[in-house]
């Protein structure tokens, strides 16, 4: 089995630029991606277990590994849900299907996206784990647009070994994350 592509990228160009920025003389200490997790909620379907199954269905399509089904902790009257009920799916990609999925994101969905420009690189934790959400499952190349029964959203949370938001989001930027040029504001350019 070869290594992915974005693995042996991480390894020989991403480590080295990493220790010399972030100034970390042991290469452990350079931060890594642990896993993604993908995640879809179908909270407010009407036919709640039918969508669901949709949903399992498309992220076993989009990530290659089969998810597992969450349900409802509580019961809530307003939104009709009982305890115990089916409400969505998540997958957590570790490994080789981690570096791929990553790659197939960065290089082929997040460029399908209508009218991209970027995605935004506000969206840490305050530990270096980054979560972006996708509104709409057709932008993945895995899924067959004429057999698309609903539209299905999902979150994507990146989670690295990071300590910090900036070094969460330099580790990304090196692996190629397409970040969103955010403007300053004009009394900090009149500054400059």
């Amino acid at each position: 089995m070869s290594t992915p592509a974005l693995l042996q990228h991480y390894k020989d160009k991403v480590v080295p630029a990493l220790k010399e920025k972030l100034g970390y003389t042991n290469p452990h200490q350079v931060p890594r991606l642990e896993k993604i997790v993908v995640t879809s909620c179908m909270g407010k379907a009407p036919d709640r277990k039918v969508a669901v199954d949709d949903a399992v269905a498309e992220i076993s399509k989009i990530t290659g590994q089969k998810p597992s089904i969450t349900f409802s902790k509580k019961a809530v009257a307003n939104f009709k849900l009982r305890e115990g009920e089916p409400l969505g799916a998540r997958v957590t990609l570790r490994g080789t299907q981690m570096w791929e999925f990553l790659y197939r994101f960065i290089n082929v969905t997040a460029p399908n996206i209508r009218d991209f420009r970027g995605i935004s690189p506000k969206s840490f934790d305050g530990r270096g784990n980054y979560a972006c959400g996708v509104a709409d499952q057709t932008i993945f190349p895995e899924v067959e647009l004429d057999q698309v029964k609903r539209q299905i959203g999902f979150d994507l949370i990146f989670v690295t070994t990071a300590k910090t938001d900036d070094e969460g989001r330099e580790l990304l930027s090196q692996l190629g994350m397409p970040y969103r040029e955010i403007k300053k504001a004009e009394g900090e350019l009149a500054s400059a």
